[in-house]
């Protein structure tokens, strides 16, 4: 009895099995919605490396459908596409050992998007005390193709200036050395 006179019945197996589940519905929606929000395309993966959910940027850039992507490993991702020699080395080495990694460069080849170059950022979220949770991996991938195009049309630019103005000064240096000349011949006759 508490001090309302009501019975008090101890909690059972189910209600902490029900607790677990909605704290882990709960989680899973607070994430999901976070990911969504997001501008830049993002996979949540499980420990396998399967995909949960992916945000409609990821969907929008690499023109995929949920259902050719969720619940398939990364790496089967478009008829294996996303089976990138710099990803696996990421996700199965590295990430595994720092927990997060931030800022690596991924060049790859798509079949129906052609060539993509591709920032990835990783986060392994998981709870220290155990295994209450499943683990689960963000993945961002950050297109910066459009931005390397740009870059690369900057660099050439800026060297066929250079090779220009390499040109134009010879040229003028020439000029001014035959008016050097002209200029040195005048004063000999005068």
């Amino acid at each position: 009895m508490d001090t309302n006179n009501r019975e008090v019945k101890p909690t059972s197996g189910l209600i902490g099995a029900d607790l677990f589940s909605n704290f882990w519905e709960t989680s899973w929606t607070y994430i999901k919605t976070v990911v969504d929000i997001v501008r830049e395309p993002i996979l949540i993966l499980d420990g396998d490396l399967r995909v949960l959910a992916a945000n409609e940027p990821f969907y929008q850039t690499f023109q995929v459908e949920p259902k050719d992507t969720e619940k398939k490993i990364v790496y089967e991702l478009g008829d294996g596409q996303w089976n990138i020699p710099a990803l696996r080395k990421l996700l199965e080495d590295i990430l595994p050992q720092n927990t997060f990694f931030k800022g690596f460069e991924v060049s790859h080849e798509f079949p129906a998007i052609g060539h993509k170059v591709m920032i990835l950022n990783a986060r392994q979220i998981h709870f220290k005390d155990g295994a209450a949770f499943p683990k689960i991996i963000l993945l961002a991938i950050e297109d910066i193709t459009e931005m390397m195009v740009i870059a690369e049309t900057f660099a050439d630019q800026t060297k066929q200036l250079k090779a220009e103005l390499t040109e134009r000064t010879r040229e003028m240096e020439l000029h001014i050395g035959r008016l050097e000349k002209e200029i040195d011949t005048f004063k000999k006759k005068a």
